[in-house]
């Protein structure tokens, strides 16, 4: 099996972290690695917003929490937040986003970052405090929040994987 393969197999979401920075030239790679994903005709639809800015990752928890109806952390203490948007104009806006989202995932476990994919991102920047968010970091267009990539060390080993389901391929 090779390292790729073996990343795949063995990545895992990660829902606890250790408050340890992600230096920079690791995210840089694993940011890289997202901008990477194949999207719809060449036209990388997707922006990402690297969130490392602890008053703004903080912000998004509390926005994030309240569409979920919870006043947890629901980055599970992530020191590092990446937004994935993606203009909408693009017809495979929600693929391309979705594609990126797993180039991050995977970028960082070959990193040995732990990650999880966490939602609610479209109900966030469809709200005005989520247009004013954009806004500030300079970001324009008909963009839609595609998810969080929440990223940093695991506070504990991963599990792992469960066996997966039986029919999960079919072949003709």
């Amino acid at each position: 099996m090779n390292e790729t393969e073996q990343t795949i197999l063995e990545r895992r979401s990660v829902r606890a972290y250790r408050p340890d920075p992600i230096p920079e030239d690791v995210l840089d790679r694993i940011l890289e690695a997202g901008t990477y994903a194949a999207t719809g005709k060449n036209r990388q639809s997707p922006v990402l917003l690297a969130v490392r800015d602890r008053a703004l990752r903080d912000r998004l928890s509390r926005m994030n929490a309240r569409i979920l109806g919870t006043d947890g952390d629901p980055f599970y203490g992530a020191p590092v937040v990446v937004v994935v948007l993606a203009d909408r104009s693009a017809p495979t806006y929600v693929y391309d986003g979705s594609l990126v989202m797993g180039n991050l995932m995977l970028a960082a476990a070959s990193e040995g970052v732990g990650s999880c994919w966490i939602h609610r991102a479209r109900e966030e920047f469809e709200s005005e405090e989520g247009k004013c968010i954009l806004r500030e970091c300079g970001i324009e267009g008909d963009l839609e929040g595609i998810g969080h990539c929440v990223l940093g060390y695991p506070a504990e080993p991963p599990r792992k994987a469960p066996p997966r389901k039986n029919g999960y391929i079919v072949r003709k």
